[in-house]
């Protein structure tokens, strides 16, 4: 019996553990401190994270031209109240109003 309650008690505190954790899988955990031309060039879009959440960063997340060989799009993180990256939002926002 005691066996039986201690392995209830075990699953119970794994479960709870794995809930707990949240999923850091699509959160920005640093900012950048600038881009490269080439890569602002193949800026496609942009997303802003918030501080909602399982993300701790609130951050600008812009999203690169996927290359023949890579299997996933290459994001990069940027720190919203820098002028830079407000500059390159406007930009992004400009070519993507061009295109439709």
């Amino acid at each position: 019996m005691k066996f039986q309650a201690l392995f209830f008690l075990l699953l119970l505190t794994c479960m709870y553990l794995s809930v707990a954790q949240g999923s850091y899988g699509n959160c920005c955990l640093g900012y950048v401190t600038r881009l490269q031309s080439r890569a602002k060039r193949n800026i496609e879009s942009y997303r802003m994270q918030e501080t909602d959440g399982d993300c701790n960063l609130r951050a600008v997340v812009f999203m690169l031209k996927k290359r023949a060989r890579q299997t996933r799009q290459t994001t990069v993180c940027a720190n919203p109240n820098k002028k830079w990256v407000r500059d390159l939002v406007k930009f992004v926002d400009q070519k993507m109003t061009a295109r439709s």
